[in-house]
């Protein structure tokens, strides 16, 4: 029974990724995080990426016509700014974030940030990032994928749906993971568990 077992979760894995909703966060670098807290983050719990976590800290984002308040702040520190929120979030603020992968912030909005000790302004690094599939390279072999492509997939959910324009990300350091925003969770009726699979 057991073999059977582990037998088939090797199976789900060879077919299947697990899908994960990301709610809108904020990465801050070290400079700003001792402007808006007083201190670098303190790690709260770690999250499915190695070496990321959920920090103890919180902010409040200020856009041109509204405002998100106790938004998450995620470690460790980066070299630039980047707030990551949904499209529908984008209204909420006033402003219109553009579809960009982590790190592309060249050109976007900028919002205000608040925390506890202090206030920082972003000219730059508002975002709704691009829905994408973390891989390591033994499962982009698996997959038939490589770094940098463009694929579809198809959602196992409660709403099953097939989302294109899906980038791929490899790298020994991910863990395989696909990343939606709560937005395109919602659409397809995500629970936490929930299988997709990158089609051909």
């Amino acid at each position: 029974m057991e073999q059977i077992q582990m037998l088939t979760e090797q199976l789900v894995h060879r077919l299947f990724v697990e899908l994960e909703a990301s709610g809108r966060h904020v990465h801050v670098t070290r400079e700003q995080a001792q402007t808006l807290f007083g201190h670098g983050l303190t790690p709260k719990r770690p999250l499915s990426q190695p070496g990321q976590y959920l920090a103890n800290e919180r902010v409040t984002v200020v856009g041109p016509k509204g405002t998100f308040e106790n938004v998450a702040v995620l470690g460790p520190e980066r070299k630039e700014a980047q707030v990551e929120i949904s499209l529908t979030d984008g209204r909420t603020l006033g402003l219109e974030a553009p579809v960009r992968l982590s790190g592309d912030v060249s050109g976007t909005p900028g919002v205000t940030l608040i925390g506890p000790a202090g206030t920082v302004t972003l000219n730059q690094g508002v975002i709704a990032a691009q829905r994408h599939i973390h891989l390591t390279p033994e499962d982009a072999r698996n997959f038939g994928v490589k770094d940098k492509q463009v694929v579809k997939l198809q959602t196992f959910t409660a709403r099953p749906v097939i989302f294109q324009d899906v980038a791929v990300r490899v790298s020994p350091e991910f863990a395989s993971y696909v990343h939606l925003d709560y937005d395109e969770a919602n659409a397809c009726g995500f629970a936490k568990g929930d299988l997709g699979r990158i089609l051909p």
